[in-house]
């Protein structure tokens, strides 16, 4: 069966006190995971903004919406490493293609 890729975007909240330098590395480090078996379009770092409700005591977090293309079994693996990544508050995955 022939691989098909979909269309997704995934938007994920950090915590701001990580400071630039470990949020610009986390960017990265999921760039790369997707990148490994599809295609990332575009990257909007959103910067830091206020929540609409606190999450663990915090009132601010770090947005970052990334789009990209790739096979179906990608998202599942991308959401699993976010859950278990320290300083990523939230995360949604969502396919564009349906």
């Amino acid at each position: 069966m022939a691989k098909v890729n979909a269309n997704y975007e995934v938007v994920y909240i950090m915590d701001p006190a990580m400071g630039e330098e470990a949020i610009a590395a986390m960017i990265e480090k999921f760039k790369a995971l997707v990148e490994t078996e599809g295609t990332v379009t575009a990257i909007d770092d959103w910067g830091k903004r206020r929540l609409a409700y606190p999450i663990n005591d915090l009132t601010e977090g770090h947005y970052v919406l990334m789009t990209f293309t790739a096979v179906p079994g990608l998202p599942a693996e991308l959401d699993r490493v976010l859950k278990i990544t320290e300083g990523v508050m939230r995360s949604m995955i969502i396919c564009k293609d349906e």
